[in-house]
């Protein structure tokens, strides 16, 4: 809590004030309205937000058409059969959320139902504009005991049988407010963990993306394991929990997944330690940008890069080999991962373009530490074809590669190794990302000018000779007509059968 010396929190600021102004006098004193939840929970906390939970008495669907067309707003039915209803009330830049939810028989009640103790506390709608609000809250499970201590404990021992997503919910909210699980309920959630087979995998997943992009989201990947979770959420994770693998890995396959996760938000954070990791990683203001940008389904490309980093693996236990030496090796992995994941995020109800986007990480993982020999750069025409090949994801699978070798070597990670990779790969990255003549060369000829040229008909040689003359971009550096059309010739020279003229 930001009030730790048992003083009111502050005011809620004049904008949200005055929404909750509007609210009180729009609602009739006889729906009772009373804020609930993390609206409350946060505003203890001195950082409210701008969706609020509101138990009222009475008809929820007809009060939320009344405020919808009153304020100007939208008013949505999230639940038929428990006549939940979601106000959306313009608010600066994106809506104000109010969801308003039937009493159920008293106040007591409903927080009694309530999954846990910092969010099972409620307050007169009314009350929330007085100076001294903070003291009127009722609190009947000791919630601001627990927000004080940063505590995510249970109402009661059976809460996660009404609902089983609480189960993965008390690990969510662990990782958004950087609490702890209080012990008893870590181990009524290791008892309760079937319940989670139960929840559809719409809202399993939600919960689950929003843990994979907490801070620290490593750590709460763990906790979840701990807690029998994970396994759940992704059950092909489970083969790869007793699976050792060759000498230069420090953890089992299961750990290493999960481990790249962190390499992956510490390189990506600029918290690396050992420091010196991040001396052999480029970095800017631009690239900080990329990995916040929002790709599908609402998700920034750095949560589903850790969404890849958690996967990359995941076909190693199938693919596992031991040679008569003893070598261990896992032949395929990348391209029998990358059909694994395809069957997991088809599961967990992402789009086809989340889908494509980390089945692409996954296997494309390992190709740019694969891109030269020893410790030599990369050539330009290697540069090229794997950024033609990776497109769109090239970036986030070379940030994939470089955390998958530190997760593989650990605290065993030695310096000189970390500096000849990494400045390998890092070329690549650089090479890509700030020479476009390398990565994506601009268009010469098209294919119309080359028909004319050449005297070639439609097919597919043209498509041929225009991807030869950008390899020879790329390569040699040429940059006039000329020199694309003398390297069109050039290519049917070489290979006469493929003319269609």
């Amino acid at each position: 809590m930001s009030n730790h010396d048992g003083s009111v929190p502050e005011d809620f600021g004049t904008r949200i004030e005055n929404v909750l102004r509007r609210l009180v006098s729009g609602i009739p004193p006889d729906a009772e309205p009373r804020a609930v939840g993390g609206f409350l929970r946060d505003a203890l906390m001195g950082r409210p937000g701008r969706d609020i939970d509101l138990t009222v008495s009475g008809d929820t669907v007809h009060l939320g058409q009344q405020l919808a067309q009153e304020f100007d707003g939208t008013s949505v039915v999230l639940s038929e059969d428990h006549q939940v209803v979601r106000l959306l009330l313009p608010y600066q830049d994106s809506p104000f959320c109010v969801d308003l939810v039937p009493l159920q028989k008293s106040p007591l009640c409903d927080l009694n139902n309530r999954d846990f103790t910092i969010d099972a506390m409620s307050i007169p709608l009314a009350d929330l504009l007085h100076s001294d609000w903070a003291n009127k809250v009722t609190d009947p499970f000791g919630g601001r005991h627990d927000l004080e201590n940063r505590l995510i404990r249970m109402v009661r021992t059976d809460v996660f049988q009404n609902d089983g997503l609480r189960l993965l919910r008390a690990v969510r909210l662990a990782a958004s407010l950087g609490f702890e699980i209080e012990e008893e309920t870590k181990a009524t959630i290791m008892q309760n963990t079937s319940y989670l087979e139960d929840v559809s995998w719409e809202r399993i997943r939600d919960e689950f993306l929003i843990i994979l992009s907490s801070t620290q989201a490593m750590s709460y990947i763990y906790l979840m394991d701990n807690l029998g979770l994970l396994c759940k959420v992704i059950p092909e994770l489970e083969q790869g929990r007793k699976v050792s693998q060759p000498k230069e890995h420090y953890w089992n396959v299961l750990e290493h997944n999960i481990e790249t996760v962190g390499t992956f938000e510490n390189l990506i954070s600029r918290s690396y330690n050992p420091s010196w990791v991040l001396d052999h990683v480029p970095w800017s203001h631009r690239l900080a940008a990329y990995f916040k940008e929002v790709l599908s389904d609402g998700h920034t490309r750095e949560t589903l890069a850790r969404l890849a980093c958690l996967l990359h693996d995941v076909a190693k236990p199938a693919t596992r080999t031991v040679e008569m030496n003893g070598r261990i090796r896992f032949l395929g992995h990348h391209s029998e991962g990358a059909t694994m994941v395809k069957t997991i995020l088809q599961r967990l109800r992402l789009s086809r373009r989340t889908i494509k986007f980390v089945q692409t990480l996954v296997h494309h993982h390992l190709r740019p530490g694969q891109m030269s020999q020893g410790t030599q750069i990369p050539t330009a025409r290697a540069i090229y074809r794997f950024f033609r090949n990776v497109g769109d994801a090239a970036v986030d699978t070379i940030y994939l590669n470089l955390s998958d070798y530190l997760s593989a070597r650990g605290p065993l990670l030695k310096q000189s190794e970390w500096t000849n990779y990494a400045g390998m790969v890092s070329h690549t990255l650089e090479t890509g990302v700030y020479n476009k003549q390398a990565s994506r060369p601009k268009t010469l000829l098209d294919g119309n000018q080359l028909m004319t040229a050449l005297e070639l008909k439609p097919g597919p040689t043209i498509g041929r000779l225009l991807e030869g003359i950008r390899e020879a971009q790329a390569a040699s550096g040429i940059v006039t007509e000329q020199e694309a059309l003398q390297v069109a010739k050039d290519l049917l020279a070489v290979n006469p059968e493929t003319s269609n003229a």
